[in-house]
C-alpha cells in the first residue's frame, strides 16, 4: 500500500540538518507529515517511488543541483501530481544572471550597470574598450552568470580588462556579467543592504551586512528611514518573473535613495541558524519561513487548520 506524506524534503549539505529538523518539528506539530531524503536513503526512496510504495503531496529539493541522484527522484515526482516547490525548469531560468538582468530592467527594477559577455568556449576573443569599462567605474564586479552559491567565481574588486579575460576562462562554458560595484547608504551605523526572502507568497526582509555577512533584524528606528513597501514590491516583482516559491534576493538602498537589486536570485537559500552560526539567518526569520511553508503545504494537502 502506498504511503503518502504531506511534504518530502531532500538535502545533502551537512549544515542543512538543523533547518530540516526544525521544519520537521514545526510541521509535525501542526499535523503535517514529513519525510526526509538524504544521501543515505536517496536510492531507497527512488526505488520506493518507482514501485509506487511512496509518494509526497509537496516536495522541496535542496540537493538536486549538486547530486544527480536527487534530481532523478525529483523527475519521478514531477511526472506525478507532486507539487514541487521551486520546479527545476523555473530554477534553471531564474539562476541565469544575464537573463535576469535583462528581465529585471524590462520590469522596471534598478540594477547595476553591467556588460554581458559570451562564454569563452563560444567566443574566445572579445572586444571591450576602455570606455566600456569606464562606465562601470573602478573597482567593478566580475561574476559568472550560471555558477551560483556562496559567491563562487565572483571577483568583487576587479580593476582591469586583464582580470576579465583571465576570469572568464575559469568557467569556460558560462556567460559573465561585468558589473558596477554598488555601495549601500549607512543609516544609524547600519549598512542598508537587505536580503529579502520570497517565502511561499510572503516577503520577509532582513538586514545583511555585505562586509561581515552577518544578519540583523530591521528595527523600528531603521524602518522610519526606509521604504519596506518598496522592498516588498521589488521581491514580488522578482517572483512574478521567476515563479519560484522560495528564494532570496539582495537589495541595496544607495546614498542617492535608489533601491538597487544586486544578487538577483538565490534559489538555494543558506538556512543555517544564527543561534549556531555567527553569520546564520536569525532564528525568528527561519521560524517565519517555516510557518509560511506550513501554510502552503496545508493548502495543497487540504489539511484542516489547528487552533
Amino acid at each position: 500500500m502506498m504511503k503518502i506524506f504531506d511534504l518530502g524534503i531532500a538535502y545533502n549539505w551537512e549544515y542543512d540538518v538543523d533547518f530540516v529538523l526544525k521544519v520537521e518539528n514545526q510541521l509535525q506539530s501542526l499535523g503535517i507529515s514529513t519525510y526526509v531524503i538524504h544521501p543515505n536513503n536517496v536510492l531507497e526512496v527512488k526505488e520506493d517511488l518507482l514501485r509506487k510504495n511512496l509518494s509526497f503531496n509537496t516536495y522541496i529539493d535542496r540537493a538536486w543541483d549538486v547530486d544527480e541522484r536527487f534530481e532523478e527522484v525529483g523527475k519521478i515526482l514531477q511526472r506525478r501530481r507532486t507539487r514541487m516547490f521551486n520546479p527545476y525548469k523555473n530554477v534553471t531560468h531564474a539562476i541565469d544572471k544575464a537573463s535576469m538582468h535583462l528581465e529585471f530592467i524590462t520590469a522596471g527594477l534598478n540594477v547595476p550597470h553591467s556588460i554581458i559577455i559570451p562564454p569563452h568556449s563560444q567566443e574566445a576573443n572579445i572586444f571591450l574598450s576602455v570606455e566600456d569599462l569606464a562606465i562601470l567605474g573602478r573597482p567593478f564586479i566580475i561574476k559568472p552568470c550560471n555558477t551560483t552559491g556562496g559567491g563562487i567565481g565572483v571577483v568583487t574588486g576587479a580593476e582591469s580588462l586583464k582580470e576579465v579575460l583571465s576570469e572568464r576562462v575559469a568557467y569556460n562554458n558560462d556567460k559573465y556579467l561585468i558589473q558596477e560595484k554598488i555601495y549601500p547608504n549607512v543609516i544609524n551605523g547600519k549598512r542598508t543592504w537587505f536580503r529579502c526572502f520570497w517565502s511561499f507568497d510572503k516577503v520577509i526582509s532582513v538586514l545583511w551586512d555585505d562586509q561581515t555577512h552577518v544578519y540583523s533584524m530591521i528595527d523600528d528606528e531603521l524602518k522610519a528611514h526606509i521604504n519596506t513597501k518598496k522592498l516588498n514590491q521589488i521581491t514580488k516583482t522578482i517572483f512574478d518573473i521567476t515563479n519560484l516559491d522560495f528564494f532570496s534576493t539582495e537589495v541595496v538602498l544607495t546614498a542617492d535613495n535608489k533601491y538597487m537589486v544586486i544578487d538577483y536570485v538565490n534559489d538555494q537559500c543558506d538556512m543555517r541558524l544564527k543561534s549556531k552560526h555567527a553569520d546564520g539567518v536569525p532564528d525568528e526569520i527561519v521560524d517565519q519561513i517555516i510557518a509560511s511553508l506550513a501554510k502552503a503545504v496545508k493548502k495543497i494537502s487540504s489539511i484542516p487548520n489547528h487552533s
